[in-house]
């Protein structure tokens, strides 16, 4: 059986500042990281002693959140490039007002792109397939996962066994600091059991 926690990075300053986060390396605000401790601490008392290995972001805001919940778990996050937010080019850096007035082509299917250097989510789609084929194949049991949301709602999709046309009709997002429980049985059936509980971040 296999066993993966996803962990959508918890309130970053481009969640309070209206600048678009995407490859943007913005770290946590005063209260994302007090939400993390809080994701770590009652994860600790879930799961604590169980053996782990913990996969993050490079990205700071997802690295920070990792970094804070591994502390509680004793787990060091193993950085992975895969794992980053979509890349939407020329608009990472600039405001959410820039995005909405200079934005190129609307998205309506995972192919489009909304500047012309920018990943579609298929690019995303198909950046993260090598990691995730290697997750589900490798021998590890118990995994967590630090991402992103748009990045995050791929996998959702990936891990239920849906082709990525998928998400031209479909969605499976969460909220900053949701967690998410993912399980595969002996017979290779997945299931998620919990989608963004946003409990972990309460007092």
């Amino acid at each position: 059986m296999k066993q993966i926690i996803t962990i959508q990075h918890t309130q970053s300053i481009h969640h309070t500042n209206g600048m678009v986060g995407s490859w943007t390396d913005w770290d946590l605000s005063d209260l994302g990281v007090q939400q993390a401790e809080r994701i770590g601490e009652k994860l600790a008392a879930e799961i604590g002693g169980k053996p782990f290995v913990m996969y993050a972001s490079d990205l700071l805001r997802a690295k920070h959140t990792a970094d804070i919940v591994g502390k509680h778990l004793g787990l060091e996050p193993v950085l992975r490039s895969e794992l980053r937010e979509r890349n939407l080019g020329k608009c990472v850096g600039k405001s959410v007002q820039w995005l909405r007035e200079n934005i190129e082509v609307q998205e309506k299917t995972i192919d489009d792109r909304m500047f012309s250097d920018a990943e579609s989510r298929r690019d995303t789609w198909n950046r993260l397939l090598p990691f995730f084929e290697e997750i589900v194949g490798n021998d590890e049991e118990n995994i967590i996962i630090v991402s992103h949301g748009d990045l995050l709602s791929l996998f959702n999709a990936m891990w239920l066994k849906l082709p990525a046309e998928a998400l031209n009709g479909i969605d499976l997002f969460g909220l900053a600091g949701g967690v998410s429980w993912m399980f595969e049985n002996n017979e290779g059936k997945r299931m998620i059991r919990r989608l963004s509980d946003l409990s972990y971040m309460k007092e």
